[in-house]
């Protein structure tokens, strides 16, 4: 352990995942002289290391290997494909590389320096770093942001072993297509993982507790993403409830239990996705006194401070929805707040987004929770069976729906089941922040044939006006 001074630093971000190394980068563009505090061998977190990224990677490619093998022909377009499973792997870590070395380069181009080691924060604002063989530097820091994200949880019985028993990292490594995968949790991320093992030929249960899937989605999409999973393979148990599990050298028997009945699952991999927990790596909340929530995620204000004067907390730590791109925006707050900044985080037109074939997304409110809440509304929906390019592209499944105030037609919320709903949603997120109503979107000219006309029609829809139904 060194014996130097600490060095100083206007801010010390920890943890170099999306919202820290963005936190990072936005700091040192404003002028303040940066450090950011990772102890993993490469930059960008779960999202960019183990998690949307590598996920997204492989369901890219098994999106193309159904295709060749279920719908080309339908194009014309005779092949008979086969699985090389290595090569797959090969490219998500391909592609993994190329992100993590990108987030290397903007910190050398915006001198943001990289303290390798773990993090650990002291009273006053003071930054321990421990490097891999051990030896200790210290940062005096002016401010302070937390951003060491999220892990994985586990069931009581059932930890994880990375072998049989699966995080979202063990299952973006499994190294044979499994004769039976079963995932525990009927959510994104065992939705995402499972849709790629099962496209790769494995046989895919999915187990969810609650009695649908996509908890918490508005109804219809719930409905539609059911019908779609269930025609393409996916067996979905919900209401379910696991109550145990054994697991041996060549599997897992997992058991069961519905209405009062009980049964044996027996797999090859178990995929558990019940969620994901604050890690507060390098942080004793207690002896810091720093406020948490009941989940012990770190309780924060509009500009991301903490109960700790010139402590800051983003990102997955602090609760919320767990999403890659909230942390990145609550880490650009936090930066620009400790410039001095007028800013601060707005949440009601974050986007979701799962990324099965068809893409789910949506920002704002379900129409459960608008009805609720006894507010007058007006919905608007659009089936992709009817827009001209989704015929072209032979992806007519889904649809785009709207939610909008009766009397002012604020948008206050859309959901979209369908091909490159990610990217249909941007038009909405934006209306939204700025207040937009569904006829602003309506009247605005979208071009013919795209599948964004299929937003505008949802948008017309609301006002009783839809061209093409």
């Amino acid at each position: 352990m060194t014996d130097s001074p600490p060095s100083p630093a206007d801010v010390v971000v920890i943890g170099g995942g999306p919202g820290g190394y963005v936190a990072a980068i936005r700091a040192a563009q404003l002028g303040l002289d940066t450090v950011c505090v990772e102890m993993d061998a490469t930059l960008g977190g779960t999202c960019v290391n183990v998690g949307c990224i590598p996920s997204k990677a492989l369901l890219q490619s098994s999106e193309h290997f159904e295709f060749a093998r279920l719908h080309a022909a339908e194009h014309g377009v005779r092949v008979s494909p086969t699985l090389d499973l290595a090569v797959m792997m090969k490219r998500k870590l391909d592609v993994v590389a190329a992100n993590t070395k990108g987030v290397e380069f903007l910190f050398r181009k915006h001198k943001v320096m990289w303290a390798r080691g773990r993090g650990t924060l002291k009273p006053g604002k003071r930054v321990e770093v421990t490097a891999r063989d051990g030896s200790v530097t210290s940062h005096a820091a002016k401010h302070v942001i937390v951003a060491t994200g999220s892990v994985p949880s586990a069931l009581p019985f059932l930890p994880f072993d990375e072998t049989r028993v699966l995080s979202n990292v063990g299952a973006l490594a499994i190294p044979e297509v499994p004769r039976h995968l079963l995932v525990i949790g009927g959510g994104v991320i065992g939705l995402e993982l499972g849709s790629v093992w099962r496209r790769l030929g494995a046989r895919v249960t999915v187990v969810e507790f609650m009695p649908t899937i996509l908890p918490g989605n508005d109804e219809d999409v719930i409905k539609e993403a059911t019908r779609i999973f269930s025609r393409q393979g996916l067996e979905l148990l919900t209401g379910t409830r696991v109550t145990g599990a054994t697991v041996t050298a060549g599997g897992v028997t997992v058991t069961v239990e519905k209405d009062g009945a009980t049964q044996s699952l027996d797999a090859d991999y178990v995929l558990v996705s019940v969620g994901r927990k604050p890690a507060l790596h390098g942080i004793d909340a207690a002896a810091l006194g720093l406020a948490t929530g009941p989940h012990g995620e770190i309780t924060v204000d509009h500009q991301m401070r903490t109960n700790l004067d010139g402590v800051y907390a983003i990102g997955d730590v602090t609760g919320g929805k767990l999403l890659a791109h909230k942390a990145e925006e609550e880490g650009v707050v936090a930066a620009e707040a400790i410039a001095g900044l007028k800013t601060q985080m707005h949440y009601a037109s974050m986007p979701s987004v799962v990324y099965t074939w068809p893409e789910i997304a949506s920002c704002g409110l379900p129409e459960h929770e608008v009805k609720a809440s006894g507010r007058a509304y007006r919905a608007g929906r659009f089936p992709f069976s009817a827009n001209g390019r989704a015929r072209t592209m032979a992806e007519t499944q889904g649809f785009v729906k709207f939610i909008s105030d009766a009397t002012t037609d604020e948008i206050l919320g859309c959901h979209i089941v369908g091909a490159n709903a990610s990217d249909l949603l941007a038009e909405v997120v934006l209306a939204m922040e700025y207040k937009g109503s569904s006829e602003d979107i309506g009247i605005t000219v979208h071009s013919h044939p795209t599948l964004s006309e299929a937003v505008k029609e949802a948008a017309l829809g609301v006002l009783g006006r839809p061209i093409h139904i």
